[in-house]
């Protein structure tokens, strides 16, 4: 019997991803279990070195451990459900499941956005005003932020899941995605969402536009201040950090503001589906080497944990 009542009827969701292309549905089966299983290993990874190496004890790296935190929670909270769907014929999610998967996914890339803000403002600090850094960045500045993030990621993610949840589908309940997200199951109503569909695009407003005007301001103010540092090796060290997070914030940024601006919208569904695989598999996995690989101190740490008092002789 179909529900003709309203979208909080509790049953099954089908996810449909690219069930109509089983052999592509087989490779990329392949190809996500290997780029979880290293996103696992290289935020994890992250997360020790920065608690386990004293050296590693600052602001930064408090908010890079969070930033690996959140990208383990965030690839978690879907990504295994992909993986069972890809690998049988078995397409569907229940309807907790789905409320779930809905409330981390907006939750946890909405508290993402934040953080972003967040470490631009910390590398503002550190390179506009280096002698006062650890005076402005103490650690109960830097848990207060953290908390913020936290705090209006989930706020956002409580307003807009249930008005997402509760739009009418008329019986409708195959998922045109590989995981339930806002705009595929916007797209599923059989009603008009354009107030549901303002009310989201006012909270991306606050939840991403904001955070990356402040982002772009605070590396305005950063790339004047390097123009003035004389030693080249000085603003090498900068170009190196900075260059870390600008790289991270234009991979993440960049695929939530296609995806969430205009919610509703059918243009390329496909186009839609590759993209989430991006940032909810690719951004994760690439984090952990970007920060590692343009990193001396995070490559120093990983060195005096592996080799241990060997490392420490050979100094």
């Amino acid at each position: 019997m179909m529900d003709t009542t309203n979208g909080s009827s509790q049953s099954n969701f089908i996810l449909l991803g690219f069930s109509d292309r089983p052999h592509l549905e087989k490779g990329l089966f392949v190809v996500i279990l290997i780029a979880y299983l290293l996103t696992l290993v290289g935020n994890t990874t992250i997360i020790l070195v920065s608690q386990l190496d004293s050296h590693l004890h600052t602001p930064m790296y408090f908010f890079l451990s969070h930033l690996s935190f959140l990208d383990l929670s965030f690839t978690t909270s879907s990504i295994p459900q992909l993986l069972y769907n890809l690998n049988g014929h078995d397409k569907t999610i229940s309807y907790t499941g789905c409320v779930i998967q809905l409330f981390l996914f907006l939750g946890l890339g909405g508290v993402e956005c934040l953080l972003l803000a967040v470490m631009a403002y910390d590398r503002f600090v550190a390179v506009c005003k280096p002698l006062h850094y650890m005076v402005i960045m103490h650690p109960q500045l830097c848990l207060g932020l953290v908390s913020l993030a936290w705090g209006f990621g989930i706020a956002n993610s409580l307003i807009m899941s249930p008005m997402t949840l509760w739009l009418p589908r008329c019986g409708y309940r195959k998922v045109d995605h590989f995981l339930c997200e806002m705009p595929a199951l916007i797209r599923m109503a059989c009603v008009n969402t354009a107030v549901v569909e303002g009310i989201a695009f006012i909270l991306a407003v606050g939840i991403v536009i904001s955070p990356l005007a402040f982002i772009l301001i605070s590396y305005g103010y950063i790339v004047k201040s390097v123009l003035r540092i004389q030693s080249s090796s000085g603003r090498h060290k900068v170009f190196n950090t900075c260059g870390s997070h600008l790289t991270v914030v234009s991979l993440f940024y960049g695929n939530i503001i296609y995806m969430y601006m205009q919610p509703g919208t059918s243009s390329s569904k496909d186009q839609g589906k590759f993209l989430t695989l991006f940032y909810n598999i690719v951004t994760p996995l690439l984090n952990p080497l970007i920060y590692t690989l343009r990193n001396k101190e995070v490559k120093g740490a990983l060195r005096r944990l592996l080799l241990g008092n060997r490392g420490m002789e050979k100094k």
